[in-house]
């Protein structure tokens, strides 16, 4: 986010001490005035930054805490997520399966992850009553002893879980789903628009080197803090983008209209089919969402299905799902760490055979995108390295808010007569004197991304109905709006 000349150009640069008259602007500042378009867009940038920073305040801190969950699922679930010595062979699954019923003797089999290396097998119990939780009983690979059992969502540990409801919606359900949209669908509205905000004060001059190092002889006050604040947004802009762009695919509104676009456009995630007559059948989604697991399922079934999928290709960590009676069993590849492993079989789990395939390679362009996307948005697709740049956008994104609302504040009138506790908004007046073809594009467009990003659209309806309210009332009682300036 960038929160660029945050309460407009008409106030000088540098803040005056307390009782002192504010320090006028030189003839050659006053004059140069922004054109409508660039007024109109302080403005917004202006009542976006403050109203919105707070969403993403807390989008930064909740996501902050998120980068961590890798080593903070290892501190605590170490004994469940890994063996304690790596053996040579491990045992076949249907003893590890055989082991994890007898711990866990009630619920249906929802699916299975083999163990390798030093992570333990993942079996996977459905319950009516947990409603999209399940538990998870762990067993070490090479002896079959169960290491320990927790209630997961699709893999995620309980830490992990807890803290992706608190970022997503603040553990508040389909309510506190609106902030992370909020913030998602103003982030690259705010990011985009302090870019050409900067670039208009700094850009212009031909050097592209003066919107990437902020003004270290500027003196005190806003012009120090405004570098600062808009250098800071330009460098961290692509990764801001990628974040709102990520967040929006899942979000309530937007990630609906966003899934239906792909579908209109056929660019969706397609599904394996898992159908042994030949009509298709749905693979039930990524986590086997479709439907609810078979009720029994034999142990010694995985071990044939998996030793099929091995020879199909699937190497590395796989999940083997088990279907309704008469259907074949989908198995996935499940590694998110670049490069990506999600190719998928279907096999009939009678004899093992292969009866269809789906591969990442083929899947349409913009879902492979949005995969890598949500990945990337999670911190898992560089490892490590996708992790500290994650912390560094939140940390980065927290001091542009800062920095912006110090702004505000260091531009608030100090005289005697004019004391206020932080500046004035910038001068209305833009909308007006747009030229027409800016409003035949402009409106629009700015309909389509309100229609496809509603909590984009229905604030931005009501910045416009309420500061033309006021322009009116202003205008009435005889007031003339302040001259933009730049």
């Amino acid at each position: 986010m960038s929160l660029t000349e945050v309460s407009g150009a008409s106030t000088p640069d540098s803040t005056p001490g307390p009782g002192q008259p504010a320090a006028e602007p030189s003839p050659a500042r006053a004059q140069r005035r922004l054109s409508p378009l660039a007024a109109l867009l302080v403005r917004l940038h202006f009542y976006a930054g403050v109203l919105v920073a707070p969403f993403l305040v807390v989008a930064a801190l909740t996501g902050l805490a998120y980068t961590v969950t890798p080593q903070l699922d290892r501190i605590l679930y170490g004994d469940e997520l890994t063996v304690a010595a790596v053996g040579d062979q491990p045992r076949p699954l249907a003893e590890q399966i055989t082991a994890a019923r007898a711990a866990h003797p009630d619920g249906s089999l929802f699916g299975v992850s083999p163990g390798s290396g030093e992570h333990t097998t993942r079996v996977v119990f459905a319950l009516p009553e947990l409603g999209d939780r399940q538990h998870t009983v762990y067993v070490d690979p090479y002896t079959a002893q169960v290491r320990g059992q927790l209630t997961t969502w699709f893999g995620s540990t309980p830490a992990t879980t807890w803290l992706d409801d608190l970022h997503r919606n603040l553990h508040l359900g389909d309510l506190g789903r609106h902030y992370s949209e909020i913030a998602a669908s103003w982030l690259w509205v705010l990011a985009l628009g302090g870019i050409v905000l900067w670039w208009r004060r700094r850009g212009a001059r031909g050097r592209a080197k003066h919107l990437l190092v902020p003004e270290i002889s500027a003196g005190k006050g806003v012009r120090r803090t405004r570098s600062w604040h808009a250098t800071l947004g330009v460098w961290l802009a692509v990764g801001l983008l990628v974040l709102s762009a990520t967040g929006l695919t899942w979000s309530r509104f937007a990630g609906g209209n966003f899934a239906a676009g792909l579908d209109a456009l056929d660019a969706g995630r397609p599904a394996l089919s898992t159908s042994l007559t030949g009509v298709p059948a749905d693979a039930g989604g990524e986590h086997h969402h479709g439907g609810a697991p078979p009720e029994t399922a034999d142990p010694a079934t995985f071990d044939r299905v998996a030793t099929a999928a091995r020879a199909a290709g699937l190497d590395g960590p796989i999940e083997i799902i088990p279907g309704e009676p008469g259907s074949a069993w989908a198995v996935g590849q499940t590694d998110n760490t670049w490069p990506v492993g999600r190719d998928q079989v279907a096999v009939d789990p009678a004899d093992g055979t292969v009866t269809a395939r789906l591969d990442f390679a083929d899947w349409p362009l913009l879902a492979q995108v949005s995969a890598l996307g949500v990945q990337a948005h999670m911190g898992l697709l560089f490892g490590v390295v996708n992790q500290v740049l994650l912390a560094a956008l939140a940390v980065g994104l927290l001091c542009v808010i800062v920095w912006g609302y110090r702004m505000w504040w260091q531009r608030r009138p100090t005289r005697t007569d004019r004391r206020a506790f932080v500046g004035a908004p910038p001068a209305r007046g833009g909308l007006r004197g747009l030229p027409l073809w800016v409003l035949l594009v402009g409106v629009p467009v700015t309909v389509a991304a309100g229609w496809a990003l509603p909590w984009f659209g229905i604030p931005l309806l009501g910045f416009l109905v309420v500061d033309t309210i006021l322009g009116l009332a202003a205008r009435r009682r005889g007031r003339t709006a302040t001259p933009v300036t730049r």
